[in-house]
């Protein structure tokens, strides 16, 4: 059986906040690992992405939406700790 996940295992946004509920795979089929804004046709769409820069990304987009900075760096620590992340340096 396949690990469920809640939220997307690249930028940690939620997935049922994503606007289809997941990115696609590259048969079409919906994602249940990544958001849309992470993942498309089977590729991320920021391929050359570190995870560090991937959470300075996720805080810049949570102070526009009108998240306080304590609050976007609390839900950006884990980032690295996501599957996509588990394996870099």
């Amino acid at each position: 059986m396949d690990k469920v996940y809640k939220n997307c295992q690249s930028c940690g946004m939620p997935l049922k906040k994503s606007p289809n509920g997941g990115g696609t795979n590259a048969d079409g089929s919906i994602s249940t690992i990544y958001c849309d804004y992470c993942y498309e046709k089977g590729q991320f769409r920021q391929t050359d992405i570190t995870a560090k820069e991937m959470q300075e990304f996720v805080k810049h987009k949570m102070k526009e939406m009108g998240f306080p900075g304590f609050l976007a760096s609390l839900f950006s620590n884990g980032i690295p700790k996501l599957e996509r992340w588990k394996n870099q340096n």
